[in-house]
């Protein structure tokens, strides 16, 4: 049997390890990081602000971000207005580098699919824009520098909770070529900081796990309910403008066209040619009604969570307004139209923001009536 002798290639350890970056590849890894469209960023750090403002008084604490820091400010007394923002702030790098780890990881797991599909073959791996090899590099950089700083800023509980998803940054980029339901492992990573953010000023590191699940689980119906709605953008390809020729399902309010085109629906044939999945193809007409029931759950449970924390009108006002807003916004898309699934998909800040906009209404206006507003 005669072995194989591996030599040590230095010029290409040295194209790898030792090229200082290009342009190109500079810009390659801000597109890998998609800081070019920061919705992933409202995603991340609106819920991981929520559970903050959760915690029961009595208790000091240092704060986390959005919902959770607006939460932990209501039922802190001790805690300053000041110190809630500074923490806010603090956490709005922190979530940049989690959202731009995971879209760098998904590009890298997904760049062979990525190449034969319309919608993605642009990319920087599939396009060239970046080597494979240089990619892997900048995600390692990516994970090394996120570690680090996580061992450094969080406190304990609040990393080895980060922790319990840490797999899921692999796990979820595959998930299209064997189950229709990525949004789930999404929704589990994205939304982790609802326990991150109390933990985070929590002194002795407990939560309350009766009022976090709900919320976090609510968060978690969010995000299959805007990526679930989503997909049919994200697997169409051409012109709003064509509609329908061919004999189509009934239409109602909540089931649209059942109808698969090729004109608007090319990268669905893409998807089921190429033997991937997603909740597109697995919803089809019953989108709609599907994401539907899942935006009901997470107001459901948002308002559920709201109750066993003793919070006030604002709170609700503002969970019933975003409520609202998501609902008329879901009723009045049309699946076969790529610029209205769009526009639902770019309401998600605007709804996460009217919650943190309830949620700290009520804090300082609670804290007003009580006496206890101050910077």
């Amino acid at each position: 049997m005669v072995s194989k002798t591996y030599e040590f290639d230095y010029f290409r350890f040295s194209a790898i390890f030792m090229s200082p970056p290009t342009v190109a590849e500079i810009q390659a890894c801000y597109e890998l990081c998609r800081l070019h469209n920061n919705i992933g960023f409202w995603v991340v750090w609106l819920p991981t602000g929520e559970s903050i403002g959760k915690l029961p008084p009595g208790k000091f604490t240092n704060l986390c971000v959005a919902w959770s820091i607006a939460m932990a400010y209501f039922s802190h007394p001790e805690i300053s207005a000041t110190s809630a923002l500074l923490r806010a702030a603090f956490y709005v790098p922190l979530c940049f580098g989690v959202k731009s780890l995971i879209m760098t990881i998904d590009d890298l797991l997904d760049y062979d699919i990525d190449a034969l599909v319309e919608r993605t073959k642009e990319r920087p791996l599939p396009r060239g824009a970046i080597s494979l090899d240089r990619a892997w590099l900048f995600f390692g950089l990516q994970v090394v520098v996120g570690i680090y700083l996580a061992i450094k800023v969080l406190s304990r509980t609040a990393l080895y909770t980060s922790m319990f998803v840490w797999p899921l940054y692999i796990i979820y980029p595959t998930c299209k070529r064997w189950t229709n339901f990525a949004p789930v492992p999404l929704g589990l990573m994205f939304n982790v900081g609802v326990f991150m953010g109390w933990s985070d000023i929590s002194v002795d590191g407990s939560m309350n796990w009766n009022v976090l699940i709900p919320i976090y689980l609510g968060a978690c119906l969010w995000t299959w309910t805007y990526e679930t709605q989503v997909h049919p953008l994200l697997t169409n390809s051409a012109s709003d403008d064509v509609r329908p020729q061919s004999v189509s399902a009934p239409s109602t309010s909540f089931c649209r066209s059942e109808t698969l085109r090729p004109d608007v629906h090319k990268d669905k044939y893409d998807d089921v040619k190429i033997g991937i999945n997603s909740p597109a193809l697995l919803c089809r007409q019953y989108t709609i009604p599907i994401c539907l029931g899942t935006a009901v759950g997470f107001w459901g449970l948002l308002v559920y969570g709201g109750i066993l924390n003793g919070q006030g009108p604002f709170f609700y006002t503002g969970v019933a307004s975003a409520g609202v807003v998501l609902l008329k916004e879901l009723l009045r898309t049309d699946i076969d139209r790529p610029k209205e699934c769009k526009a639902f998909f770019l309401t998600t800040p605007l709804i996460g923001q009217i919650i943190l906009g309830g949620v700290v209404a009520d804090a300082v206006i609670n804290r007003y009536i009580e006496g206890q507003l101050k910077a």
